[in-house]
């Protein structure tokens, strides 16, 4: 049997770069040069193949950026790469990312009957006030016409993006955004809390909004987690929320330290007992450097178990003893439950035969949590 691969395209391009972003893209950038980046992911994708010869591809993941920035023909171009040189599953998920503001009905159905399956499209909130704050592109009428405009289109899993903990955003406001997106009836629901990462516009003192306060945000994600369950998702990691069945089979490869291939600029991947990256440069990728030799890591067997615990961790299952064992050989009681005790006795941690799983207040901590247990 054939081993399971999901592969991630990395689309690097945005009309405008989100002052709190801190992925690798680029801003105003030609229709040509957007070309000239899909015709050297192709490239990738064809030479890439060769390793691949061994494994069915269950998952696509297109990300960015705005992948919604391609032309249906450089779509078409990676489609063709794909199947022309991997063995595409035909129950294979195929996500896109979309910005409201970037796609019309149209291009929508292209989408669809080229085989993207799964459109994850990024509200982000449905608050003009809170979208301007965040220097979004899109309004609230661009989300709900590109959601209707997605359904008429075919698209039967759709999944949206929403901030919590963002400038100018009360409980009020993210209930009113929350009651607004579950009357829409979407598959999947993901829900961040907002970051402030170094080197971002919001990163610098000058540029740091003003957000709310710690508590405020706790309450604002323990009651996202109650709404949500409450109009039939169910959370089964640390920000995202499903349907059954709809639950995005592409990230769960990451959380359960699965094999995937990144392609394009900075696209990272998992692959072989290694771990590694793309060159975060159009330049360098476009001119066939693929692998940025820097990034380059062969997992050891402790890496591959400290990555596993991290990581998996961030679902609702948590680590699952049995599963452990299977991948480890050894009972993962015999060394984690002395290191998840002091969480345990607060109220952070559950622990009992099954394994180890955070309670919805120990999701807000998890990784001060998970650093404390793992040394890192």
């Amino acid at each position: 049997m054939k081993k399971k691969l999901g592969i991630y395209i990395h689309i690097p391009f945005c009309r405008s770069r989100c002052p709190y972003c801190d992925f690798y893209s680029n801003a105003g950038c030609q229709k040509e040069e957007i070309s000239r980046y899909a015709a050297a992911v192709a490239g990738q994708l064809r030479v890439w193949s060769r390793m691949c010869r061994e494994h069915t591809v269950d998952t696509v993941y297109f990300g960015g950026g705005t992948p919604t920035l391609l032309s249906l023909r450089d779509f078409g171009l990676l489609f063709e790469a794909l199947h022309g040189n991997y063995d595409i599953a035909p129950d294979a998920e195929v996500s896109c990312e979309c910005n409201p503001a970037t796609a019309d009905a149209g291009y929508l159905r292209g989408l669809r009957t080229l085989g993207v399956n799964r459109l994850s499209i990024g509200a982000q909130s449905l608050d003009d006030g809170e979208l301007l704050s965040l220097g979004r592109i899109h309004t609230v009428s661009d989300f709900f016409r590109t959601y209707h405009d997605a359904r008429d289109a075919g698209f039967g899993n759709i999944s949206a993006d929403i901030m919590i903990g963002i400038p100018g955003q009360s409980t009020k406001s993210l209930l009113n955004t929350l009651k607004r997106l579950s009357d829409l009836e979407p598959e999947h629901v993901s829900a961040y809390c907002l970051k402030i990462e170094e080197g971002t516009p919001f990163g610098k003192t000058a540029g740091r909004p003003e957000l709310p306060g710690e508590d405020e945000v706790a309450e604002m994600y323990l009651g996202t987690i109650e709404f949500l369950a409450g109009s039939g998702f169910y959370q089964y990691e640390i920000s995202n929320f499903a349907r059954p069945g709809y639950e995005c089979r592409h990230n769960i490869k990451y959380w359960s330290c699965d094999e995937y291939l990144g392609f394009g600029a900075s696209a990272h991947s998992c692959f072989g007992g290694e771990r590694f990256a793309c060159p975060a440069s159009l330049e360098r990728f476009c001119r066939g450097e693929y692998v940025d030799k820097a990034s380059r890591i062969k997992l050891t067997d402790a890496d591959l178990e400290t990555e596993y615990v991290m990581l998996t961790m961030r679902r609702t299952t948590g680590l699952v003893a049995g599963e452990y064992a299977r991948r480890f050989g050894s009972d993962p009681h015999k060394k984690y439950d002395a290191r998840f005790r002091e969480f345990m006795d607060l109220g952070l941690v559950i622990a009992d035969d099954s394994g180890y799983r955070f309670t919805p207040r120990g999701m807000l901590v998890s990784n001060s949590v998970l650093s404390s247990v793992l040394d890192l």
